[in-house]
């Protein structure tokens, strides 16, 4: 079994890479993002919740967001692996995350981050904003506090992930096909 933590900033590409590498490696995708949108666009107690904090650019509370996911891998247990992305997203998620898999008898992978500057990253985002609709892409301001959350919450889980002898970093910057190529390298040499 192949589990993949696939991490970056906003606007790094992991949706669109997790999109390649869940194919070619019969994962399943698990992406708190697309799970929050969807029970926020259902209207859901989680959705509500996740909701004020992501307006806000703040990081989902970990417990809320840990039992979502727990719940949406026992609804894959047959799978080959999964491609988390977007989480772990702090050390507590982290260990949270290894302790549920341990239960299972499974571990992480490797855990791989798309690495890009910051002022390309904006860019994308209010980019993808224009057509996404999505309010937390369209203002700069919650994007870059998205980026400082980042970097005090999960920027440490490069060390944590290190000390295992899992993390790898990959530049973000360049074709679609150019980044999947990098990220299918490291993958094929685990």
């Amino acid at each position: 079994m192949i589990n993949i933590v696939l991490f970056g900033k906003p606007g790094a590409g992991k949706g669109t890479q997790a999109e390649f590498l869940k194919e070619k490696y019969n994962l399943t995708h698990l992406s708190t993002g697309d799970i929050f949108r969807f029970n926020m666009k259902n209207d859901t107690e989680l959705g509500k919740l996740a909701k004020s904090y992501i307006d806000l650019g703040d990081l989902v509370p970990d417990e809320v967001t840990i039992k979502m996911l727990e719940d949406e891998v026992n609804k894959n247990t047959q799978s080959a692996g999964f491609l988390f992305d977007g989480f772990p997203r702090t050390i507590a998620q982290a260990d949270a995350l290894d302790t549920f898999l341990k239960i299972k008898n499974w571990n992480i992978t490797a855990t791989i981050a798309l690495e890009a500057d910051d002022n390309i990253l904006v860019a994308r985002l209010l980019e993808r904003g224009k057509t996404s609709g999505r309010a937390d892409d369209q203002d700069e301001e919650k994007i870059r506090n998205r980026y400082d959350e980042y970097n005090e919450k999960t920027a440490p889980l490069i060390g944590y992930y290190q000390e295992q002898n899992k993390f790898h970093a990959v530049d973000g910057i360049g074709t679609i096909e150019e980044i999947t190529q990098r990220l299918t390298q490291v993958i094929d040499n685990l």
